[in-house]
Formats: C-alpha cells, structure tokens, sequence
C-alpha cells in the first residue's frame, strides 16, 4: 500500500470540495482550483476527510495512487495558504522591479525583460535583488518562477545570475596563466 496514498486528506474549514465524476473543484479563500483526476484513483468524502483509494495492485495504479492524493492535497493547500517560491538576483547590474503587474527584468541584456504573470499568479519584489512568485496553484507558481530563472541562468564562474532561494550553485576556478 503507498504509504503517501492511504494518508486521509483533512478539509479544513471554510474550503469546499466538489467530486464530478473524477474532475474536482476546490473552492477557498485563495481561489477555486479544478483539475482532472485519474480515472482508476477512487476518492470517498467521510466526514471532513478525503480517502484516497485504488481498485487493485497493479503497477500503474500503485503509482498514481499516491500522485492523485498529493495533487489534491496540494489543491487544498494553494486555496488555504497559498505556495510561494522567492529568487534572489545576484550580478553587478541586475535588477528587478514592478512595473504595474508586470516584471521589469535589468539582466544584462542590451534591453530589459519584461514577465506578464497568467491569471492567479502575484509577483513582488520586496528589494531591488529579491522576487517573490505567489498564488494558489503549486504547478503555476513553480512554472512561473522556473521561467524567470531561466532568463539568465547562475552560472559556475562567478555566480551570477537568477537563483531561487537557498540554492547553491557550484563554484568553479577560472583559467589559471600558464607557467614555464
């Protein structure tokens, strides 16, 4: 039995939790989030819990046992508290800063870059180094953030560059001149 599938699921107060055949639409106070399910993954409401179950052993089951339980439960946790990911910019020159919803982008480019965040995504930047991505869906949230990070990469010789916070990247030693 998947040890992360056959944890129930907690319906906190003040979320709503509607089954449509395998389509599930969690309303909170962050937002309403649906999503399609899997079709072989069974989900039972008992009381204020979500049970999770699979039809039998097979393989293919076993493994989206415990993915349809996370998927939902990160559901309910976007419309309760919501997921953020912080980068921090490091590099002589870049910066970043709010211009009305979107994100301008100094990166070292012979112009800036300009992100328009979709729908249900926050961008802010408490400091000219730092961005913070925050909303509701984990999937968007995490796509968002990986798509600002990719415009300038840290890299390994001097560390610049988008890095999400916490990351360490990999030093490593420049050329050294040649000796005789």
């Amino acid at each position: 039995m998947s040890r992360i599938g056959k944890k129930p699921i907690t319906v906190p107060a003040g979320v709503e939790v509607k089954f449509d055949g395998h389509t599930v639409t969690v309303k909170g106070p962050k937002g309403t989030l649906t999503r399609k399910l899997n079709e072989e993954i069974d989900f039972k409401m008992e009381g204020d819990e979500i049970i999770v179950s699979r039809p039998n052993d097979e393989i293919k089951n076993r493994s989206l046992h415990g993915l349809n339980r996370t998927l939902l439960h990160n559901m309910i946790l976007g419309v309760t508290e919501g997921f953020s990911k912080k980068l921090e910019i490091q590099g002589v020159g870049y910066n970043a800063q709010m211009q009305g919803t979107n994100l301008k982008l100094a990166l070292g480019f012979s112009h800036p870059v300009i992100v328009t965040p979709p729908e249900g995504i926050t961008i802010t930047t408490p400091s000219s180094v730092v961005i913070v991505v925050s909303g509701c869906d984990k999937e968007k949230v995490g796509q968002v953030a990986a798509e600002i990070r990719a415009w300038r990469q840290p890299e390994p010789y001097k560390g610049k560059g988008i890095r999400y916070s916490g990351e360490y990247v990999r030093r490593k030693a420049g050329k050294t001149g040649a000796t005789k």
